[in-house]
């Protein structure tokens, strides 16, 4: 079974859930940057494995054609689904007949949207992943994104996909997800002076002692703003400056999604899923990863907080969320 791409749309990769084990050797994780939303539409297509590879695309879906029929979900940012001219809805599954053309549009909300579709993007895996690592130029397909004209082949035929249509719809688990809750992960917020603003969990340090008392409130005190100069690898932050002790240059060491270093000018730069192995920015936390895909999915001009928490605190954010990908797994079931 295939999917033809009949357009693209901005930037549109195949990701799954990510590269792992060769940092040591350069290679970055990659994967999709709202892994909730990667495992949530995985989920509602009827993979079991919700780390299968998807389509991430991003500010506007592109136009789809099934060439057999298939059973697909959308999680993530809310593109305005159509199939075949009709409207179907997101976080839910949906049975595609063979022919029939998905077009996407501009996202409502949100900034990531995923398509996924019963048996998985099915390009060649490269190092165990068949995430699109646009500047090494490895993984998805071809190792760049999406253009039309396109073929992805999926790892489910058309038989198999009616199939398991049938025991979706048999047990009655076709209809769309109603908890709000269970769309997108559970994140806190800051009200200040009637301004309700996204709060950010993140652990302190590695590199705490490279700041300042002062610059240290500043960071969790202070509210900043997404810059335009924001892509996968990361999102570059304006607002108050953070009071470094002697500059924030190190010593290059490991860096993780979530990571924030703080840039030479005091701004802060939080590492998404494209992010490098090292870098040589002192790094004042770490954003939880339950609290990553919410990050994912804000736009340039939104502002965002942070507030310090323990790493006890980042563990029961993170089982929090398995456990919401745990009741959606046991609906498809």
């Amino acid at each position: 079974m295939s999917i033809a791409v009949l357009e693209a749309g901005p930037l549109t990769t195949v990701q799954d859930a990510g590269r792992a084990g060769y940092a040591a050797r350069g290679f970055r994780t990659c994967g999709a940057c709202d892994g909730y939303a990667l495992r949530v539409a995985n989920l509602l297509a009827g993979n079991g494995d919700a780390g299968l590879a998807v389509l991430e695309m991003t500010l506007r879906g592109g136009t789809f054609r099934f060439e057999e029929d298939a059973v697909f979900a959308l999680a993530g940012a809310e593109l305005q689904p159509l199939l075949d001219e009709r409207p179907v809805p997101c976080f839910a599954p949906v049975f595609a007949p063979a022919g029939s053309t998905l077009r996407l549009a501009a996202a409502r909300t949100g900034l990531r949207g995923y398509l996924a579709v019963f048996g998985g993007i099915d390009t060649p895996p490269v190092m165990g992943s068949r995430s699109t690592d646009l500047k090494c130029r490895l993984g998805g397909l071809e190792g760049r994104a999406l253009r039309a004209g396109d073929i992805l082949p999926v790892g489910a035929d058309g038989a198999a996909a009616r199939a398991r249509w049938q025991s979706i719809k048999a047990h009655g688990a076709d209809r769309p997800l109603g908890d709000p809750a269970a769309r997108a992960p559970a994140r806190p917020w800051r009200f200040c002076a009637g301004q309700k603003t996204p709060l950010f969990r993140a652990v302190a340090g590695p590199q705490t002692r490279a700041f300042t008392p002062e610059g240290l409130r500043t960071f969790t005190e202070t509210t900043y703003t997404l810059t335009p100069d924001c892509d996968r690898m990361a999102c570059k932050l304006r607002g108050a400056v953070i009071g470094t002790v002697r500059g924030a240059d190190i010593i290059s060491d490991g860096i993780v999604a979530g990571s924030v270093q703080v840039s030479a000018n005091g701004q802060p730069i939080v590492m998404l899923a494209d992010h490098q192995t090292t870098g040589g920015y002192a790094k004042i936390a770490t954003v939880i990863g339950a609290d990553l895909p919410s990050l994912a999915q804000l736009r340039p001009g939104q502002a965002l907080a942070f507030t310090f928490v323990t790493a006890a605190q980042a563990v029961a954010a993170a089982r929090q969320q398995a456990a919401r990908l745990e009741q959606i797994r046991e609906r498809m079931r």
